[in-house]
């Protein structure tokens, strides 16, 4: 990420604490929030080895381990790819996310029982990310230009004053949800919460939570985090366990042959 970059972001977050914020807030203010959201300091690229845990009515909690890389490739492009270590029976799943300038994402798969490689439909991106209550969509990078946006007011979240951010698909075809509602942290540009809603434009589907998060390396992290489905009373928790920013990562890590073979990619983990 160039220093040019930095500046005009650090730029964009100063400006925002002073903008008013009310039920009629402009436009502006809202996009000018999304895209600092959107442009917060992540670093060039990161690796995190993470705890996954997923919850159930009726069922003890499953426990799963996995590794993630993420890179920023320049130019609006990222790049993201995520293996599973154990337990056996999903060890070497492997998911690949490339992300274009105009905001397209490309997914592909990796079952290691099938030993290809697949895309992943954009029908599917509604679908269930391993049995969890991540959806396929859930781990694409969506810019604020695909959504409009509108500021609701303000909410104190675990004590800390967040401003509600309503997003909107432009497309309806383009997103699984109907809309969101993000808590956001000024200070930090971070969401807290997402409300996701799929079929009811007043009826929250799925919700996601920072419950915490720490500086690591000079950039905020969300250490723990929680996805829950409202209707079926599931949940999954990712833990990070570690997380480790600037690495340089190569561009080879994130391609279907890294995917498909983890000697390509596990001199990388952590």
């Amino acid at each position: 990420m160039t220093s040019h970059t930095n500046d005009a972001r650090r730029r964009l977050l100063a400006t925002l604490p002073a903008l008013a914020l009310t039920p009629l807030a402009r436009a502006d203010d809202a996009s000018a929030l999304a895209d600092a959201v959107h442009g917060r300091p992540v670093g060039r690229d990161v690796t995190t080895l993470s705890r996954m845990e997923l919850a159930e009515r009726g069922r003890e909690p499953r426990v799963r381990r996995l590794v993630t890389y993420r890179l920023d490739r320049g130019r609006g492009e990222s790049a993201y790819l995520a293996r599973f270590l154990d337990p056996k029976d999903i060890a070497g799943v492997g998911l690949l996310s490339l992300t274009r300038a105009d905001g397209s994402t490309d997914q592909s798969l990796f079952l290691p029982e099938l030993d290809r490689v697949r895309k992943v439909s954009g029908d599917r991106k509604g679908g269930r990310f391993v049995g969890s209550d991540l959806y396929f969509e859930d781990l694409q990078e969506r810019k604020p230009q695909r959504d409009t946006h509108r500021l609701l007011g303000r909410e104190v979240l675990a004590g800390v004053t967040c401003d509600i951010l309503e997003s909107v698909p432009v497309d309806a075809d383009d997103s699984v949800y109907l809309k969101r509602l993000n808590w956001i942290d000024r200070t930090t540009a971070m969401a807290l919460r997402i409300d996701y809603f799929e079929r009811d434009p007043q009826t929250v589907s799925k919700r996601w939570l920072a419950l915490e998060r720490q500086r690591i390396q000079g950039f905020w992290t969300v250490t723990t985090s929680s996805m829950a489905d409202l209707a079926q009373g599931s949940e999954t928790r990712l833990i990070v366990e570690s997380a480790r920013y600037d690495r340089k990562l190569p561009d080879r890590l994130f391609t279907p042959r890294a995917l498909a073979d983890e000697r390509y990619e596990s001199e990388f983990r952590l």
